[in-house]
């Protein structure tokens, strides 16, 4: 993503809170019609770094903490919830519900590398993001949605 692209990006995180912000803020890619196809799909040629995600990374479990308060939650709340919970949620392919989209009901590999169908079936380093920026990170990990904290983006914490 281009300096510019990146800089309008987190004016918008302002302008357009929660769900809207991630249908407004779809990358290229996914304009061009980019399929999400779940991190197992990812295993097959990035065992090493899958394994460690889902070992490490507490997101690749977000599934679990949403369905515990979801029973409290009005419908508005629960989607604001999907938006950083789930994989690609509010975008075209992205997360549905448990139901039609389980494969995509967790933070995963593509809600920081982008839709990944087009990079699985070709090997085209060109179609993903192989360095996601830590921009990238402010859409869910920011002072307006988690009051104050030290967040430490995966990248950094040994799970790649």
């Amino acid at each position: 993503m281009s300096p510019v692209r990146i800089s309008f990006f987190l004016i918008c995180i302002g302008l357009f809170p929660g769900p809207a912000l991630l249908a407004f803020a779809a990358t290229a890619q996914q304009a061009a019609g980019a399929a999400f196809i779940g991190s197992a799909a990812c295993k097959d040629c990035h065992e090493h770094e899958y394994d460690n995600f889902v070992k490490f990374s507490k997101k690749a479990h977000a599934r679990q903490s949403v369905e515990k308060m979801s029973s409290k939650l009005t419908p508005e709340e629960l989607a604001d919830c999907y938006s950083c919970h789930s994989t690609g949620y509010g975008q075209k392919g992205g997360f549905v519900d448990y139901e039609k989209t389980p494969q995509l009901g967790d933070v995963g590999c593509e809600t920081c590398h982008g839709p990944g169908a087009e990079h699985a079936q070709s090997g085209d380093t060109a179609t993903i993001t192989r360095k996601p920026s830590i921009e990238s990170c402010l859409v869910c990990h920011n002072a307006k949605r988690i009051q104050n904290f030290n967040f430490r983006p995966l990248r950094y914490s040994g799970a790649h």
